[in-house]
């Protein structure tokens, strides 16, 4: 068996080197940039890649945010539009599947579906409002796929709705553009780069294990995108607009990865 020399240690096998580089690249995967400054000032990494002083608060978030946008683009070009995630049998679904998000499950947010109009803005030609009624005529499909949380835990479950590719088209998107931003009735708002929201298994979801989608889970509709971290997983979506420039996100503008794949 080959030997990989260690600095400062003994030698390695190449199975034992093989785990170091995957764990080296799950931790800069993490999403969240004070995470990775941690990992970094244990390397010394920040001020060799950056060149500022680490006691510069300034300097160290503008590192930061450099090594953030870094890690987005290799995200990016790692990306395959095309390689679908795992899917999974019903009988694999996690019951009962987790309530998550930035407030507790009593604050959430109640959504009239009669009322409910969802808004289209920015590079979109068609930007007449869908009622729930409208969106659930369209053709309809499903996926078991699992959630991933950046918290570390991990879930089961079945989705149903619309092809966000199907609807984006159907609608005169600008499928050249960069991002796809969300806004939410709980105030929660993120965005995605254009090849994920193209991706076959990107959904608007309407339901959730057969039925309509209950509150908990993000009534009257959440994007659902195995491809992607669940908090880039919005819920109680209310707008959708296209845009070149760069919207950001809830947690991504307080430091989190913005591509944030899973």
């Amino acid at each position: 068996m080959n030997k990989i020399q260690k600095p400062g240690h003994g030698m390695l096998s190449e199975p034992d080197a093989s785990l170091l580089l995957r764990d080296a690249v799950r931790g800069i995967a993490q999403p969240s940039r004070r995470a990775f400054l941690q990992r970094s000032l244990t390397l010394g990494g920040l001020a060799m890649l950056s060149g500022c002083s680490l006691s510069d608060n300034a300097g160290i978030e503008t590192a930061l945010m450099r090594v953030s946008r870094f890690n987005d683009d290799v995200q990016a070009w790692l990306f395959d539009p095309n390689k679908l995630a795992p899917t999974y049998p019903d009988s694999m679904i996690t019951r009962p599947f987790p309530f998550n998000a930035y407030y507790g499950e009593d604050e959430v947010r109640t959504v009239d579906g009669d009322t409910y109009r969802l808004e289209l803005s920015g590079l979109i030609a068609d930007q007449r409002p869908w009622t729930l009624s409208r969106l659930r005529a369209l053709p309809q499909t499903d996926q078991v796929t699992r959630h991933i949380c950046v918290e570390g835990w991990s879930a089961i479950g079945k989705w149903g709705g619309v092809r966000f590719s199907d609807f984006l088209r159907r609608t005169g998107a600008d499928l050249s553009a960069k991002y796809v931003g969300f806004k939410c009735a709980d105030d929660y708002y993120t965005s995605i780069d254009m090849p994920t929201a193209l991706h076959p298994q990107t959904l608007l979801a309407l339901t959730y294990d057969g039925d309509t989608l209950p509150p908990r889970y993000g009534f009257p509709m959440k994007l659902r995108m195995p491809t992607k971290l669940g908090y880039k997983n919005p819920k109680h979506i209310q707008a959708i607009f296209v845009t070149n420039t760069y919207p950001g996100g809830y947690w991504e503008d307080q430091g989190y990865n913005w591509f944030g794949g899973s």
